[in-house]
């Protein structure tokens, strides 16, 4: 990339009529809609056009439903045991009216659940849920691939739950699921609100001793999951470090901090996960 210095010696070639702002060669260093140029008075139409298309992806991202069968199809293939459920959200619109709704399970997928984790041989220390969310294409997209990614750097001995997917789902869902499993830890993959630069963006909620009723503050959030942002390797060890932190403390959420960053710039050079997934603040 250039110097942030020399961005702004380097403009794009302006269509006839345009008028280029000075500072169009930050362009170059992010996605986000700046420096567009003046037609007159107006945007120019090229960048209108670029608007409308963005907007309409991430209403597709919002409305287009989760491909249910594909992503336990994937993911069964990949060798995980998978278990469906929705939410009292009965429809998109119902979701996206009654938040609270997409927060509980139906009374008989609650009932289903919990008998299938009786049926467990222990309460697990981590329940993977995924959750169509705002952009059922980021679940789509990035929840086999995350997963896929994260497995590996778990300890040897933290058992796992089987993967529960849960349509028209909120984050606090979540909550309800890791309760009837008992699990110790629980971790949500849901589709962020789409941008008009990520229709596509994963984000991970981590939840100690999920139960129902959990405050926000209660969780941490890992952000921005995607090729073009987080990559999979990166939030699989952000979760895994954050995992693990969170047994020591016997907490998640404001009271753990996320200090991974200096472990995973050592992570990729040597090559050892677990040691620096160990490691602990003094």
């Amino acid at each position: 990339m250039n110097k942030l210095s020399d961005l702004s010696r380097h403009p794009e070639q302006a269509a006839p009529g345009v008028t280029v702002m000075p500072w169009q060669g930050w362009r170059n260093a992010t996605p986000a809609r700046i420096a567009l140029g003046r037609a007159g008075v107006a945007t120019p139409t090229r960048e209108s056009l670029d608007f409308g298309w963005a907007h309409a992806m991430a209403r597709d991202a919002i409305h287009t439903p989760l491909d249910v069968p594909a992503l336990v199809q994937s993911l069964q293939a990949a060798g995980h045991v998978c278990w469906q459920v929705h939410s009292q959200a009965k429809d998109r619109a119902t979701y996206l009216r009654r938040p609270d709704l997409g927060r509980q399970l139906t009374p008989e997928d609650a009932h289903d659940l919990q008998q299938r984790a009786a049926l467990l041989p222990s309460h697990p220390d981590l329940c993977l849920v995924v959750g169509d969310g705002l952009s059922s294409l980021a679940v789509q997209r990035h929840a086999q691939p995350l997963i896929q990614a994260l497995l590996p750097l778990l300890p040897p001995d933290c058992s796992v739950s089987p993967i529960v997917v849960v349509q028209q789902a909120r984050v606090a869902v979540a909550d309800e699921v890791g309760e009837l499993l008992q699990a110790r830890c629980s971790a949500m993959l849901i589709g962020e609100r789409p941008g008009l630069s990520s229709p596509d963006s994963l984000g991970i909620y981590l939840t100690y001793r999920p139960r129902r009723g959990r405050l926000d503050a209660e969780r941490n959030c890992i952000s921005n999951v995607r090729p073009q942002g987080l990559s999979y390797r990166h939030a699989a060890f952000k979760l895994a470090w954050l995992l693990r932190q969170a047994q020591r403390l016997d907490h998640s959420g404001v009271v753990l901090k996320d200090d991974s960053d200096p472990a995973w710039a050592l992570h990729p050079r040597i090559g050892a996960a677990p040691p620096h997934l160990a490691a602990t603040k003094t």
